[in-house]
């Protein structure tokens, strides 16, 4: 009985082990495994071949016997194992790197000084299946709901209406990624008819991607409205100093703001390390440049000031980095020299440009493309004649 008992140990530890050879050497030619499952039974190579399908899914942590009994010819062992799914796809659900213990009743038939039969519950296999799936469900889940809210932040930020302009178009697309992002837009009606206007991104994903990036959209409409005096370097400034205190320190946020007097065509613009906007003058593009740290990275941070006169005709196009750095299937960015040149020969109206602009990234990207962020456009085009 005791030898018995102990040939039985050896095996299991040698199943833990992973070692098949030492495991051969214990079972009997004609060996069964007869599983409580249906259709589960299988020869002694048929039960090798599940042992090191479970080697190769599974990193075994450590595996005890807690009990035996023996009995005639049949040893009875409970045991407890614990192991990691980290090295291969269990049932359908790929590698989730999370630790399960599970215990075990197992019944061997020895024949000869060999292991002949087997009779396993199965429940610990069982069981550890089912954590994994749940706790991978669990997880699709938690993420799921977190992006619903973020979603729901964003949606909340961003300008219900765009503004109506005598003599100018404006046409802006929010198109979301998969996973949310941080990017944003906003409009603010200022005094004697002047428009602010801003586009940005903030790093990261999810919700803390979404809380800063509504954050921001509050602290720029604060601080343009607060003095509105104020010229666009002035509201990054107050901006960046407000945030360095209220985000956390490796999250920052790129912004271009500009003041429209639609009077006068003129655009004053301010850069805090977002992409440059494009304006078509006269069937040429070219870049709007102003320099700028991102804001809630650095305090005391000045913003260069420029200022353009948008000619009847003229267009700018504001965008978020979703839409240059978008891939096609070969990995090649889609760009700002395509999106200059793109701009360069686009229809007139700022609705034409989007248009334009989507139906190009469509034709690069090529069907089946999975979108890897956020892409904000907005579209600002003098139209008087």
């Amino acid at each position: 009985m005791d030898e018995n008992k102990a040939l039985v140990r050896r095996f299991l530890e040698a199943m833990g082990e992973g070692d098949l050879g030492a495991m051969r050497k214990m079972m009997t030619s004609d060996f069964v495994d007869r599983s409580v499952l249906p259709g589960q039974e299988s020869d002694r190579e048929g039960y090798l071949r599940g042992i090191a399908e479970e080697d190769d899914t599974f990193s075994i942590i450590s595996f005890s016997i807690e009990d035996q009994i023996a009995e005639g010819d049949k040893v009875v062992t409970r045991y407890r194992s614990r192991a990691i799914h980290d090295r291969g796809e269990f049932m359908g659900v790929a590698p989730t790197g999370k630790e399960a213990e599970v215990p075990g009743l197992i019944v061997h038939r020895i024949v000869g000084g060999k292991i002949a039969e087997e009779w396993g519950e199965s429940r610990g296999a069982l069981e550890l299946m089912q954590r994994l799936v749940d706790q991978e469900r669990i997880e699709r889940e938690r993420v799921e709901q977190e992006l619903q809210v973020a979603r729901r932040i964003q949606q909340a930020s961003l300008p219900k209406e765009v503004p109506t302009l005598e003599g100018w178009q404006i046409a802006e697309h929010y198109q979301p990624a998969r996973e949310v992002g941080g990017d944003f837009y906003d409009f603010h009606l200022l005094s004697e008819g002047r428009l602010g206007l801003a586009v940005g991104d903030a790093t990261g994903k999810g919700i803390p991607a979404a809380l800063v990036m509504a954050t921001t959209c509050g602290m720029l409409q604060l601080a343009a409205q607060a003095s509105e005096s104020s010229s666009p370097g002035e509201v990054l400034e107050r901006v960046n100093e407000a945030l360095l205190v209220r985000i956390p320190t490796n999250m920052f946020i790129t912004c271009f703001y500009g003041v429209l007097d639609p009077k006068f065509g003129s655009l004053t613009y301010a850069n805090a390390g977002h992409n440059l906007p494009c304006r078509r003058h006269n069937g040429q593009a070219e870049e709007l440049r102003a320099r700028g740290m991102p804001l809630g990275l650095m305090a005391g941070m000045s913003y260069e000031e420029k200022e353009i006169i948008l000619a009847p005709g003229d267009s700018v196009l504001f965008y978020s980095d979703g839409l240059v750095e978008a891939h096609n299937p070969q990995g090649e960015m889609f760009s700002a020299p395509r999106l200059r040149r793109l701009l360069a020969e686009h229809p007139t109206g700022a609705k034409g440009l989007t248009a334009s602009v989507l139906e190009e990234l469509e034709r690069f990207t090529g069907e089946g493309w999975e979108q890897e962020d956020d892409i904000t456009l907005v579209a600002l085009e003098s139209s008087t004649q």
